[in-house]
């Protein structure tokens, strides 16, 4: 579900997750068209103001550390893989809290198969809108605007355009999603932690890939989620910081076809 972001011959970069998560079935060109950013040297401290992305209501929350999945669970899946009725109602689960979500606010933290770690805010207006910004020195947003995708680098004053029907996206920007009948769910676990339903995609030309989204077990909060690229390397995002009665500004999604042309293919 991700192309291989190549800096100096490394995998490495911090815009390297979500463009997995977002860019899972665009061609591996993409790598040489993005420039990779380093990760933020230094952490920022989330402030309370009208201007950062908060949890009404309550003070900062704690940065998390991502929980790395064992590499090891990404056995062949059977498709034909059956489901016991507890797996069915913790995947009905999290259907039912993704699709109420209409608005989502916060800020993220990202593990790379390398390791590095990168910060941002994100900012999510269904159906269909969503925008991710790295912290400094990071050039890097993504903006979809409900039909396409941009993953724009402000330096360079360039940005590449992708289908936002072609993305694993929609799972999470659709209005209303059935994990369990709209896509391949592969793996259902939970245990006190995490309720986690991974999905699996199959491109002819770049081969299988997956998602894992993690929900919070006692809240039913999004917490992060896995891409497991082709060629088995994760990239790893959590969220926190959520806010769901946010009002967004619909101009963050506006993907700007003038200063920021997009590279000829």
């Amino acid at each position: 579900m991700t192309e291989q972001l190549a800096a100096h011959g490394t995998r490495i970069g911090p815009v390297v997750l979500i463009a997995a998560f977002l860019v899972s079935a665009t061609a591996p060109s993409f790598a040489q068209n993005v420039p990779v950013p380093k990760p933020a040297p230094k952490s920022r401290a989330i402030q309370l103001s009208a201007s950062g992305p908060m949890t009404t209501g309550a003070t900062p929350a704690q940065v998390p550390d991502p929980v790395i999945p064992d590499p090891r669970r990404n056995q062949p899946a059977n498709i034909f893989a059956s489901f016991d009725a507890n797996q069915k109602a913790q995947a009905a689960r999290v259907s039912t809290y993704l699709s109420s979500l209409q608005t989502l606010v916060g800020n993220f933290v990202q593990v790379g198969p390398d390791g590095s770690k990168s910060k941002g805010d994100f900012y999510i207006q269904k159906p269909g809108k969503v925008r991710f910004e790295y912290d400094d020195p990071s050039p890097v947003e993504l903006i979809a605007d409900g039909s396409s995708l941009a993953v724009r680098d402000r330096k360079l004053a360039t940005q590449d355009i992708y289908p936002l029907s072609q993305t694993p996206l929609r799972y999470l920007l659709s209005d209303r999603i059935d994990l369990m009948k709209d896509t391949n769910v592969v793996s259902v676990t939970s245990d006190d932690m995490f309720i986690s339903v991974t999905i699996e995609e199959k491109q002819a030309l770049i081969g299988t890939s997956r998602l894992m989204l993690m929900i919070g077990a006692k809240d039913g909060q999004l917490k992060q989620w896995t891409v497991t690229d082709p060629q088995g390397y994760d990239t790893t995002v959590a969220v926190y910081n959520l806010d769901t009665s946010k009002k967004v500004d619909p101009s963050l999604f506006k993907i700007d076809f003038t200063r920021y042309p997009t590279p000829p293919g």
